[in-house]
């Protein structure tokens, strides 16, 4: 270990990132600076990766968990050697269109391997890749071929473990034995009010012994110590490891360090000025944006070797190919970022099925097809319909090929691990709970479409047809809020068929997640006038049942019932009703209201004809649907659910046929 070249790095990484930030009058000096030493040691000799590939599938996954110290994770990119993370780039840290964004955003820079800020998120989704790491290396190792063979690296600080999603995922990491999973601990005791003191007292390492993790102190600024305990955690391989490093934040700001104003604001000048004095940082021009020739030299001598080990795992995985060629089919497979098509159930008009249990057939029938689908319940496997296969197996220390997770009554930690197996790669994931619920998971949903990555989200008891459990359990705003998301798609089908094509759909779409809404009481198949309904719903909407007038104006509908889920069977009644009366009701099924907005104005007017009266039911608020009806002719429900048994409940807040068919003219 060349500890005089390591001590170069670190003093680059604190010049970088105190420039980065002083430029952009913007930013966290605290945390680069004080872990600054770590960055060099990790990024420079314990990470297994390479910057000429940095896709290489067994590389070690590094999740800077403390996002807001993001100039750490730039300036050891830049460092190391990726190539998108050139000065120029961490030059124009936090201005518009820069890849060196505020916090580390997935995709902007190879190497950053999942967006974070939220913090405990970063630590959450790192448990989700160590996760993932156990699944692949379980079936495609081999005696010959351990092509799955690396660990999962984290940098918290003192927010992210005071924030619960990463108590959460701590807890479930400790009891499913993730051994190959190592956390550093930032723990320099300073958060933006001050003192950690002033509210967070407790003791992490006694924290993290009872979640069943090994705990190992040591120093911030120890470089061969800090490989030690690095050694000391992989030696450990029944249990996650947390290394508690104690640090001074802003290290080497001699004013602000280990003070709250060194974490998130620029140093100013005068500050900038002495840290230079104090560190030996060239004066003038030369210093701003200062790399020491020593940190330069060592990092370019580390890539040939990055590069010579990233080659010998290809020679190690050509060979693994050759003896395992129906191993590699689906290596492929799980690695070809598409979904297999499956033989989706089949329904009969008439067949009266909860939306939920026609969603567990279809899972079913497209886990049988993508052997690298897994997921799980926030303990709700039942209630959720969302359960696999028995021949699918548990995940547990004893079954790491088990594809069903019991994520526990963890919702928040639940989407998050889902989101690092997806980022991890290989594998497809989905998560299950009360539609109600999803509010504890929504910022893990947020980070789901921020980062494109898609997750399916199944969501159940959808309405206010849970009936006795009350408002508590009946949602009301979640579709819309759920819609408010940018790049999220709801989808929330009417019927079982429906359902199984929304299961399809969700599996079809790459580049963000599906929430599917899907109810716990049984709707009946109905009838579908649209013979090609399977392929126009992947539009957003289609006609159910199409009524042209013979009145005045011939060829269109007398008026139209824009409906959702288990309200377009009540739309087909109201239409049912409203033809007794001699008006003839064209009914629209809108599972995806975000999608068929996005469709072509042409096709919109295919499905809702311009200037038809138009009304709208959905059990849920009204927001978002005064683009296709007015106010007075939408049947929402802008209020909380009553307890009481479900047709009741409905009744009482005037979801019934007869109410609907009033609002035709």
């Amino acid at each position: 270990m060349n500890i005089q070249a390591l001590e170069k790095a670190a003093l680059s990484v604190r010049a970088l990132s105190m420039d980065a930030i002083q430029k952009a009058h913007s930013g966290h000096p605290g945390l680069p600076m004080g872990a600054a030493e770590l960055g060099a040691v990790l990024y420079g000799e314990l990470l297994r990766h390479d910057p000429g590939d940095p896709e290489w599938p067994d590389r070690d996954r590094f999740v800077l968990s403390a996002g807001h110290g993001s100039m750490f994770l730039y300036s050891l990119l830049h460092l190391a050697g990726y190539k998108d993370a050139g000065l120029e780039a961490l030059q124009s840290f936090r201005q518009l269109g820069s890849v060196c964004a505020g916090h580390p955003e997935y995709g902007l820079i190879a190497g950053i391997e999942a967006t974070s800020g939220p913090l405990g998120q970063g630590v959450s989704m790192a448990v989700g890749m160590a996760v993932a790491e156990t699944m692949l290396a379980a079936r495609f190792n081999t005696g010959k071929g351990r092509i799955v063979d690396h660990y999962t690296y984290a940098l918290v600080g003192d927010g992210c473990l005071q924030e619960g999603v990463s108590s959460e995922a701590s807890s479930l990491a400790g009891h499913l034995k993730l051994g190959k999973l190592i956390v550093f601990y930032d723990s320099n005791k300073i958060t933006i009010d001050g003192s950690t003191d002033l509210a967070f007292t407790e003791d992490v390492a006694q924290r993290y012994d009872a979640y069943g993790w090994q705990v190992l102190r040591g120093s911030m600024y120890d470089f061969e110590a800090i490989a030690g305990l690095v050694d000391a955690a992989k030696a450990e391989t029944g249990k996650p490891s947390i290394i508690i490093l104690s640090s001074i934040i802003g290290k080497g700001a001699p004013h602000k360090q280990n003070t709250a104003e060194s974490h998130g604001a620029p140093l100013g000048p005068e500050e900038i000025a002495a840290a230079r004095q104090g560190l030996g940082i060239p004066e003038g021009p030369g210093g701003d944006f200062y790399i020491a020739p020593e940190a330069q030299a060592y990092f370019a001598a580390r890539r040939p070797l990055w590069q010579k080990a990233r080659e010998a795992w290809e020679a190690e995985f050509a060979a693994w190919s050759k003896e395992n060629p129906e191993k590699r089919r689906a290596w492929d497979a799980f690695h070809a970022g598409q979904a297999a098509p499956a033989e989706l159930p089949v329904f009969a008009v008439g067949d009266k099925i909860a939306t939920r249990a026609a969603g567990n057939k279809a899972l079913a029938a497209l886990a049988a097809a993508n052997a690298n689908l897994v997921g799980g319940s926030a303990d709700l496997k039942g209630p959720n319909a969302a359960g696999l296969p028995v021949d699918a197996g548990s995940y547990s220390p004893a079954n790491r090929q088990g594809r069903y997770i019991h994520f526990g009554i963890r919702e928040f930690a639940m989407a998050a691990v889902c989101n690092g197996i997806s980022l991890h790669g290989g594998l497809r994931a989905y998560c299950a709970t009360f539609m109600v619920f999803g509010d504890y998971l929504r910022p893990a949903l947020r980070l789901s479409a921020l980062m494109g990555r898609p997750v399916v989200y199944v969501l159940t008891h959808d309405s206010i047809y849970v009936g006795e459990d009350g408002p508590t359990h009946q949602p009301v705003e979640h579709l819309a809020g759920f819609r408010a998301i940018p790049n999220v798609r709801v989808l929330r089908p009417a019927d079982a068929e429906e359902t199984a094509e929304a299961w399809a759909m969700a599996l079809e779409r790459q580049e963000g997640p599906t929430v599917l809404a899907l109810s716990r009481q049984n709707i009946r198949v109905f009838p579908k006038d649209d013979p090609g309904w399977r392929k126009t719903m992947r539009s957003g909407a289609y006609i159910v049942k199409r009524a042209l007038s013979t009145g005045p104006a011939p060829g269109v509908p007398d008026a139209v019932i824009i409906a959702t889920g288990s309200e377009v069977g009540l739309a087909l009644e109201a239409a049912a009703l409203a033809a007794q009366k001699g008006r003839r009701v064209q009914v629209v099924s809108m599972p995806s209201r975000e999608l068929f907005e996005s469709q072509s104005a042409a096709f919109q007017a295919s499905v809702v004809p311009p200037g038809v009266p138009t009304i709208v039911c959905e059990a849920g608020v009204r927001m978002g649907w005064e683009r296709w009806a007015k106010p007075g002719d939408i049947l929402s429900l802008d209020r909380f659910g009553e307890s009481g048994p479900a047709e009741k409940v409905a009744e009482h807040l005037g979801f019934t046929a007869t109410a609907l068919a009033a609002r035709i003219v």
